[in-house]
């Protein structure tokens, strides 16, 4: 129900008083907890409060996220998590990496958004870092604000260019939902309630090179043919699958020999997530158009982009405002990104990802032969690592068991049998150790005929400055 000017105000300013770090008792704490639940139920999406962790997990009080610095969390309690989650891949430099938060202080005392009229340096400086640094010649960018904007913008430049609208994607694939990229999912679940959005999208087993031919044959003998390929380097939302050595190079070679564009849809795996700068880069293999976003902002700021060549953006030249954005490529994020690129370089982020990732990996066999009943897969590459469990409510109970222990992690969307790990890239080995100790005690709890009860560590991990 609408309340006066005053009450709004109140409320509002209360709020403002809390952000800017007013402190609270426990019991103010404990109450703006059941506060905050309530206006998720009443405002948000009630669908929430059982479906997060955070909620169902965390006790008599719910979690609220309130502070972080490199791989920890802290929630309104005090109570300390192992980030393993990473935001779903936006926290690669790791939380409130103070280079990042500083580039993005700096340019907010001169301008935070822009006129829209003016030229905005900042938004030059990024395309010109990442066609310094992205493969092939790729060096047009458009930015915006999230992943599946992304992939729409790269939607339309294909048909634009190709005069195509036919797209192949894959089994499993996660490309964002709006109603373009939902188009190109790979999982019932999510296109089901939308369906009429793109019509004309195929699909090919995740991995499998000669389905592929398959597809673009049977399409162009149909009079139908691609404009475009849209894949994963690494599927991440499926669970970390890594696909075959051949299947990116030949993919390519399809891509050219049929006339379709290749798309890869860097989201998750881009900015060294899988121990590269760019996923494509395990396969020396370059795409017409890359998508990337998540961490290109530094974990700090919402950013996105495609881009591509010369050849192919000359099609937007004529009319440059054909695909335009409010907010995109604003100063701000900018800023976040030329830091986060720099941060990524300077602290060799791929690099670490690529040898932590394998230690990871070895010791996540250790413990796989040794719970087998509950553990029966491990996969990834660098830190995009995918745990698989027997079923979706034993990967849900690892899951929760490690909450408990205080490691954040989460199933995939794609399969909640499957947890991700997905930590900031520098994060310490310390912490990967922890997480392995914690994994064990979680296993241990959750084996069949296992008596040992419940092992609940209280966090001794502090958030340093």
């Amino acid at each position: 129900m609408r309340q006066t000017t005053t009450e709004t105000l109140q409320l509002a300013r209360r709020y403002l008083d809390l952000i800017g770090g007013r402190p609270m008792s426990l019991p103010e704490k404990q109450a703006f907890i059941a506060e905050t639940i309530d206006a998720y139920e009443q405002h948000v999406n009630r669908g929430f409060i059982s479906y997060r962790k955070s909620v169902t997990e965390a006790g008599q009080f719910a979690a609220l996220e309130w502070a972080g610095r490199g791989a920890l969390l802290q929630d309104l309690l005090g109570r300390e998590y192992i980030d393993c989650l990473g935001g779903y891949g936006i926290f690669s430099a790791g939380i409130n990496h103070q280079r990042i938060v500083k580039a993005v202080q700096d340019q907010m005392g001169r301008m935070a958004l822009n006129s829209q009229e003016l030229l905005e340096p900042w938004r030059a400086g990024l395309a010109r870092l990442l066609a310094a640094t992205a493969p092939g010649d790729l060096n047009c960018c458009f930015f915006i604000n999230n992943g599946t904007d992304a992939i729409e913008g790269a939607i339309k430049l294909a048909r634009l260019y190709t005069r195509r609208n036919t797209f192949l994607s894959t089994l499993g694939g996660f490309h964002g939902k709006s109603l373009g990229a939902l188009s190109l999912m790979g999982k019932a679940s999510f296109r089901e309630p939308f369906l009429g959005a793109l019509q004309d999208v195929r699909f090919a087993p995740y991995g499998d090179a000669r389905a592929l031919e398959q597809e673009f044959m049977k399409a162009e003998a149909v009079g139908t043919p691609i404009a475009a390929f849209v894949v994963e380097p690494v599927q991440g939302e499926a669970g970390a699958v890594v696909p075959p050595d051949d299947y990116l190079p030949r993919a390519r070679e399809l891509c050219t020999r049929y006339g379709a564009l290749l798309i890869a849809d860097e989201i998750q795996t881009g900015m060294g997530r899988t121990g590269k700068l760019w996923g494509v880069d395990h396969w020396n293999v370059e795409p017409d158009i890359l998508c990337l976003g998540k961490s290109l902002g530094g974990g700090v700021m919402p950013l996105s982009a495609f881009i591509s060549t010369s050849a192919i953006w000359e099609v937007l030249i004529p009319n440059p405002i054909l695909h335009s954005t409010t907010f995109g490529g604003n100063p701000i994020a900018c800023a976040a990104g030329i830091a986060a690129i720099t941060v990524t370089l300077e602290e060799d982020l791929p690099g670490q990802a690529a040898s932590k990732g394998e230690f990871l990996l070895k010791e996540l066999a250790v413990l796989r032969a040794r719970y087998p009943s509950v553990l029966s897969g491990v996969r990834g590459k660098g830190l995009l690592i995918g745990l698989e469990f027997p079923s979706d409510a034993i990967g849900y109970q690892c899951a929760g068991a490690l909450f408990r222990r205080g490691v954040l992690v989460a199933g995939t969307y794609s399969r909640a049998r499957t947890i991700r790990i997905e930590p900031p890239l520098g994060i310490p080995v310390d912490l990967l150790q922890e997480l392995l100790n914690r994994l064990e005690d979680s296993l241990k709890e959750i084996a069949p005929g296992c008596r040992t009860p419940p092992i609940i560590r209280n966090s001794v991990l502090e958030i340093h400055p």
